[in-house]
């Protein structure tokens, strides 16, 4: 167990201060830099540094969800969608340097409650946890679609990374439903959509 947890901050230590790396390359790369206003691009790295933050959750979420499940088959399957969402995490990071951006200065703060939101949904059950983890892609699809509404048309570079991004987040969900999630009640997928706007509006500017 003590193993485990020295593993655990390790992991954590990676995503939250040190440079993400991606196995997959990563979309857009190909795209020239599209000719951005200030204003352009300042709102562009902004939703790149939601978009960050937000990895940094799943990454703890799926981490927590991993550490708390009864069955190995699922707790594999969580740690493989916290690996593909690795990925995730280096693109938006990369995209924000790229961008002259920042990272959100509560990163730290965002691992914590997801990571510990995750083990008290992989201690309810596995159904239970799935179906946290089925919803909670569901509303990050929902709110990448809602980013691609807002980036500036000419902006490829972002775009290519947000569709990938928003690809695999249905695959996960998808895998969740095949594993046997239980619905959400509707008070707790209300729940999870306010604290989820609490999180981007604060991290848009923070």
């Amino acid at each position: 167990m003590f193993d485990e947890l020295i593993l655990e901050f390790d992991k954590a230590l990676r995503a939250i201060v040190l440079p993400s790396r991606s196995v997959r390359l990563m979309p857009g790369r190909d795209f020239s830099e599209s000719d951005l206003a200030d204003n352009e691009k300042r709102h562009v790295a902004a939703l790149m540094r939601v978009n960050h933050c937000g990895e940094i959750c799943a990454q703890a979420l799926y981490r927590g969800q991993a550490l708390a499940s009864r069955d190995s088959v699922i707790a594999i399957a969580l740690s493989q969608a916290a690996e593909e969402e690795s990925d995730h995490l280096a693109w938006t990071e990369r995209r924000l340097v790229q961008l002259g951006g920042r990272k959100s200065l509560l990163n730290s703060f965002w691992y914590a409650g997801s990571i510990t939101i995750g083990i008290v949904a992989g201690k309810l059950g596995d159904d239970w946890s799935l179906g946290f983890l089925a919803e909670t892609e569901r509303q990050v699809e929902a709110h990448l679609d809602d980013h691609l509404q807002r980036l500036p048309e000419q902006d490829r570079k972002s775009r290519a990374v947000i569709e990938q991004m928003k690809a695999d987040e249905i695959g996960h969900a998808y895998s969740a439903q095949w594993l046997g999630a239980r619905q959400l009640p509707e008070a707790v997928k209300l729940a999870m959509r306010l604290a989820s706007g609490v999180m981007t509006r604060t991290a848009y500017w923070i």
